[in-house]
């Protein structure tokens, strides 16, 4: 296939899962040959979470008016106003990762600027705002190429929308998540003030969506009889604003009577301390209640560390009876029983084993390869 010149257009610098899958998307398409950048808006002015091997655009944004509609409309705005300049979109792909780039490249698809784009639906929210529910439909429906991580969203987009979309996958970094212990994991020990534990692992941060409540209260039930175990809730870059949750949550954890040390939230963590994270940990629990993939249970797999994962796609999926503890994410008691089983001697060396198994299989050179086929048609198609 000819070198393609690739915009890939993400919400953010920060670390979320449709951000990882932009970046590790674009240096995987770099290494096939193809020239990709990919861009984001950047209100702190930090650049990307990490360094790449793709070309970059941190974008300056301007001043947003207040909540989340504000802000899409600003960042809308500051990314029509970047691409408005022809030598700033010298590309013969246009890939959109989630609503507010998708709404940026429909607004230019519409204007004319570009010929057209594609985007890649990562999960659908359930918005009780109209008008982000409006914005969401809009950076799906204008699109002209769709991709999708998960059958279960490849089957949503067709059923809701009568959009075929190629499905991608997703995939992990095995030379970064990996298993041997490091220096830094020790450090990281120490700094968080973890104990003998177990430590059990939940990333993403306090949001309802990641069913962190949930997790609080199976953790209240398992400390009873694990004194020393602590919960571990690490991550939580968002643009969205779960204040309500967090209030509940904070509430939750008040009434608790659970000891100061035994939860600790760390917020967001350096891109160099999120390997240790794994590492330092006993379980991770991921019971979520909606995820477009779950990158971090093939991390944790990666780090051969033990996962506890909800029974609904899209982990039903790729995961086998046999590669995970499995619970009810609506039920705490199952939650609280998967942790328990998690620990079990008996239980965890096939864990590892398969989830490293899981972890080998899912190859960002694979993810990218899935792309090129529908980009080139794309490419012949719009500049015909």
């Amino acid at each position: 296939m000819n070198r393609l010149r690739i915009a890939i257009l993400t919400h953010s610098t920060h670390p979320r899962g449709g951000v990882v899958h932009a970046l590790e998307l674009g240096d995987a398409l770099d290494a096939l040959g193809h020239h990709v950048v990919v861009h984001a808006p950047d209100p702190q002015g930090a650049g990307f979470f990490r360094d790449t091997r793709c070309e970059t655009r941190a974008l300056a944004t301007g001043a947003v008016g207040a909540g989340i509609a504000a802000m899409v409309h600003g960042y809308v705005a500051d990314y029509q106003r970047y691409f408005e300049p022809g030598s700033n979109r010298r590309f013969d792909i246009f890939h959109a990762q989630d609503s507010i780039s998708g709404n940026a490249l429909a607004a230019l698809k519409q204007r004319g600027v570009i010929p057209g784009f594609a985007r890649t639906v990562h999960h659908i929210d359930d918005f009780a705002d109209p008008e982000l529910a409006a914005l969401q439909r809009r950076a799906i429906t204008a699109a002209d190429t769709h991709f999708a991580v998960s059958r279960l969203w490849q089957n949503q987009l067709n059923r809701d929308f009568g959009i075929d979309a190629h499905l991608v996958g997703n995939g992990v970094d095995l030379a970064r998540f990996g298993y041997h212990p490091q220096p830094a994991d020790i450090a990281l020990r120490e700094r968080l003030g973890l104990t003998e534990g177990p430590v059990f692992l939940a990333v993403g941060g306090i949001e309802q969506r990641k069913n962190t409540l949930r997790i609080l209260r199976a953790f209240e039930t398992l400390h009873a009889s694990h004194a020393s175990a602590q919960l571990l809730i690490a991550g939580g870059a968002s643009l969205l604003d779960h204040s309500l949750y967090h209030r509940e949550f904070f509430a939750a954890l008040a009434a608790s009577g659970l000891p100061a040390q035994s939860v600790i939230i760390t917020g967001p963590l350096s891109q160099a301390e999120i390997p240790s994270l794994y590492r330092i940990a006993d379980a991770l629990i991921f019971p979520s209640v909606q995820e477009g993939f779950g990158l971090v249970v093939l991390e944790a797999m990666a780090s051969r560390l033990p996962v506890v994962t909800s029974r609904i796609a899209p982990f039903t999926e790729y995961l086998t009876e046999d590669d995970a503890i499995w619970c009810d994410p609506l039920d705490t008691s199952s939650i609280a029983a998967a942790m328990q089983r998690v620990l079990r001697p008996e239980c965890r060396p096939a864990l590892i084993e398969n989830g490293m198994r899981i972890a080998e299989r899912h190859d960002w050179r694979q993810v990218a390869q899935a792309h090129l086929a529908a980009y080139a048609e794309m490419r012949d198609l719009i500049h015909a």
